[in-house]
């Protein structure tokens, strides 16, 4: 796959230079209100603090978790007025006090789930939540002072944040230990796809799953995500690829991640576990669940081998929802897990699954369904709750 180099950011360094330290008023999407649609309306930015970065966003696009966070699905971490988004890319604008590794000007990738380096978790391999930093999406302000860096315009109100990340915006604020530095001559709109989807999918095929050569795979729900694990498995060697969904629009980029054999649970009344048994006897080494369904849940958990079969929970699931499985059943041979961003760490490992994809390890032009500008944000939203967009990549 061939990528065009990014252009030269003189003129970018040069506003940056214009506004460090200063209050920058721009453009974000603000929710207001569990399902409303986005506000497109002039906030205001505050500089970085203590080890804070401030980011001009040029690309983002939106996730299911996004999805997920605008409808309200979870009661609990309902928070508004809100800045959502977390798959992005762009350039610092200027950082905050004891920031050494980034300077205005840097291309970077904001990431939902930090790496401080100092905790037990980050010291320790095969773990990628920071203590300190990791995912939360119950947290909606800063770590260091415990305040929103976003305001409304017109009186000052506080506007929460999101994932750590909040990219639905000109300009953002995020702890240094979320902003990973890139290549200046990697293209920005292809790599914001590696800041969440594309890896938490072809993470957890490697990293959580470890697929081993000749192995079989099904995967419930043909998302992006999905389609990564696909693309995760295929470069992997799975002898066989088996995709589960209700839509059959998604059944022929499934074929492009290398899924041979498609399900559609609606075309029969049989279990899709029988279903998956009838194509590989005994069933699939692994399971993933990339649908947010409990029911998707415990069949993924059901299509795997008794003995050895390894289910991964990708999904985003509304509360309260309880795992589909009686304890005993793990005694079966049969495991599960979850997996965050693939069980990637992102400052130490992502740089080369990066520079992997870049090589053409994977076909990243697969994932972007549509682009449009990013004052169209909620014609992209119900692309994605639709279904008829894998990536919408927002140009802003």
């Amino acid at each position: 796959m061939r990528f065009q180099l990014s252009k030269p950011t003189n003129n970018k360094q040069r506003r940056n230079m214009e506004t460090q330290g200063k209050v920058i008023t721009c453009k974000a999407a603000v929710a207001w209100g569990a399902g409303e649609p986005l506000v497109m309306e002039d906030v205001k930015v505050d500089p970085p603090q203590r080890l804070e970065v401030r980011l001009r966003i040029l690309f983002t696009s939106i996730c299911h978790t996004d999805l997920s966070a605008w409808k309200g699905e979870n009661e609990a971490q309902r928070a508004y007025p809100r800045i959502l988004g977390h798959e992005a890319a762009g350039i610092v604008e200027s950082v905050g006090e004891g920031v050494e590794e980034l300077k205005a000007g840097d291309h970077v990738l904001p990431i939902f789930t930090g790496e401080c380096g100092e905790c037990r978790v980050c010291k320790r391999d095969g773990a990628n939540l920071c203590e300190r930093f990791r995912v939360d999406p119950m947290k909606k302000v800063m770590v260091t002072d415990g305040k929103t860096r976003f305001f409304t315009s017109k009186d000052n109100k506080p506007i929460y944040h999101f994932l750590n990340t909040s990219t639905f915006s000109e300009y953002t604020v995020i702890d240094s230990a979320c902003v990973l530095k890139v290549d200046p001559l990697f293209p920005l709109e292809k790599i914001s796809l590696l800041s969440c989807g594309v890896s938490t999918g072809v993470g957890a095929a490697w990293n959580v799953a470890d697929i081993q050569p000749a192995s079989t795979v099904a995967i419930f729900g043909l998302g992006a995500v999905g389609l990564a694990v696909a693309e995760g498995a295929r470069a992997r060697g799975a002898s066989k690829i088996i995709g589960i969904d209700i839509n059959p629009d998604k059944f022929q980029l499934g074929r492009e991640a290398g899924i041979s054999e498609f399900i559609n649970p609606k075309e029969s009344d049989k279990a899709v576990h029988e279903r998956v048994m009838e194509i590989i006897e005994g069933g699939v080494e692994y399971s993933f669940e990339c649908a947010g369904s409990i029911e998707a849940l415990r069949e993924a958990f059901l299509s795997t081998n008794s003995g050895v079969g390894v289910t991964v929970m990708l999904g985003v699931h509304a509360s309260p929802q309880l795992l589909p499985i009686h304890p005993m059943e793990l005694f079966q041979g049969r495991s599960i897990t979850a997996s965050v961003f693939g069980g990637f760490k992102p400052k130490t490992q992502l740089p080369f699954f990066i520079t992997q994809c870049l090589q053409g390890l994977l076909n990243l032009d697969l994932f972007i369904s549509h682009q449009l500008p990013f004052h169209d944000i909620n014609e992209a939203m119900q692309l994605l709750h639709q279904g008829k967009a894998l990536r919408c990549l927002l140009h802003l």
